[in-house]
């Protein structure tokens, strides 16, 4: 990934996972972490993922297109509000097309 590009990703990346939000910093810092680990990028993230988000992580992670509603409802009843779901869903999806992306560079001989 070319610099200008990588300096872009990394601007979206902080903004995800270190904006202020409804779930706490630490948490999608751990999802996108767990997502991007899934999607390729490495084996050790994920670190501190509460193991109720798990599965969820790793469905978005790798087949977002099955998350249902009952996926969410099960979050909602687990604590988590609206808000906090959005930012999850937000950061697992950020993790794993991140991770994605950068194999497809290096696949590429751009990384």
């Amino acid at each position: 990934m070319n610099d200008r590009h990588a300096d872009a990703a990394r601007r979206v990346a902080e903004a995800v996972v270190q904006s202020p939000g409804a779930a706490e910093r630490g948490l999608r810092c751990s999802v996108e972490g767990r997502a991007a680990a899934l999607a390729g990028r490495g084996a050790a993230a994920g670190v501190g993922l509460p193991a109720a988000l798990a599965p969820y992580v790793e469905k978005v992670a790798r087949h977002a297109y099955l998350v249902t509603d009952a996926d969410v409802a099960a979050l909602r009843d687990g604590g988590y509000s609206e808000d906090a779901i959005f930012e999850i869903t937000l950061s697992a999806a950020l993790g794993a097309g991140m991770a994605r992306l950068e194999r497809g560079f290096a696949a590429l001989g751009d990384d």
